[in-house]
C-alpha cells in the first residue's frame, strides 16, 4: 500500500478509535454517513472505505451492506485488534488483565526455567541491572520492566504463547504509562524481577512460578494505588470496582 494510502488509513482508524476510546462510539452504534465521515475527516470516500476495512477485518467494525457500517458487538476477538483497542470498546478492566497475566505469564516463566537459553538469561540479566539502574526514573524502568517480560515469553520457546503475551504487553504498556510515574517503590518491584530472573537461571520451574504469580500480585496492588492517586479525571476513566477484588 503506498505511503499516502497508509497514512489516510491509520488517519480513519485513528480517529474511530478515538471516538471509542472517549465513547462516543459504543458497541451496536452506527458510524455517520461515508459521504458525511469522508467530509469531516477532509478524506476521500475511497480511503475512508479502505480504513473502515481496515477495522472490519480487525473485528472491530461490522459492515452490513445496504444497511450501514456498525460498531462490533458481542465478544471480541482476541488477534484481531490491539488489546487496548478492544479494551476500550468492550470496557476491559484492569484485575482482568492481571488474571490473564497471572494465568499465562507464571506458566511462561516456568517454561523459560525449562527451555530458556544463555541469550536469553543473558538479556534478563541486562534489563534487572537496567531496572535497578532507573528506579528514579519511572517511565524509563517501565521500559525496562516490559522488556523483562517479553524475553521470558520469548524463552519459553512456544510462538503462540509468545504472540500473545506481545499483545498483552502492548496493552500493558499502555494502561501502565498513565500512571507509572505516580509509583511508590520501585526497588521492590526490581528485587522480585531479580528473583524471578534467578529462578529462570537456575532452571528452577516451580520457583519461577511462584514468584512470577507473587510479582503480579503485588504489581496489580501498585497499580491500583497508582490509580487510586491520579487526579480526578486525569487519564478519562473512573476506577472500576468488583466484587471479591482480594484473591
Amino acid at each position: 500500500m503506498p505511503k499516502t494510502d497508509t497514512h489516510m488509513t491509520m488517519r480513519v482508524v485513528n480517529h474511530i478509535r478515538n471516538m471509542i476510546e472517549t465513547g462516543d462510539l459504543q458497541p451496536g452504534d452506527r458510524i455517520p454517513p461515508e459521504r458525511e465521515f469522508a467530509r469531516k475527516l477532509r478524506i476521500s470516500r475511497a480511503s475512508l472505505r479502505t480504513g473502515i476495512g481496515y477495522l472490519a477485518a480487525m473485528g472491530v467494525m461490522d459492515v452490513r451492506h445496504g444497511v450501514g457500517t456498525f460498531v462490533a458487538e458481542g465478544p471480541p476477538e482476541i488477534g484481531k485488534s490491539s488489546l487496548s483497542l478492544l479494551g476500550a470498546l468492550h470496557g476491559f478492566q484492569s484485575w482482568q488483565m492481571f488474571e490473564a497475566r497471572r494465568i499465562l505469564e507464571s506458566e511462561l516463566a516456568a517454561l523459560a526455567a525449562e527451555r530458556g537459553r544463555e541469550q536469553h538469561f543473558a538479556s534478563l540479566s541486562e534489563e534487572v541491572a537496567e531496572m535497578y539502574a532507573t528506579v528514579d526514573n519511572p517511565m524509563d524502568y517501565l521500559i525496562h520492566d516490559v522488556r523483562f517480560h517479553r524475553v521470558i515469553a520469548q524463552a519459553s520457546g512456544n510462538p503462540i504463547l509468545a504472540a500473545l503475551m506481545e499483545t498483552i504487553t502492548s496493552a500493558l504498556y499502555d494502561e501502565r504509562r498513565k500512571t507509572v510515574e505516580r509509583s511508590r517503590d520501585l526497588k521492590e518491584s526490581a528485587d522480585l524481577h531479580r528473583e524471578i530472573y534467578r529462578a529462570i537461571r537456575s532452571r528452577n520451574a516451580a520457583e519461577a512460578r511462584s514468584v512470577m504469580r507473587r510479582h503480579l500480585a503485588m504489581a496489580q496492588s501498585a497499580q491500583e494505588v497508582e490509580t487510586a492517586a491520579a487526579p480526578s479525571g486525569s487519564n478519562g476513566q473512573k476506577k472500576p470496582r468488583r466484587k471479591n477484588e482480594e484473591q
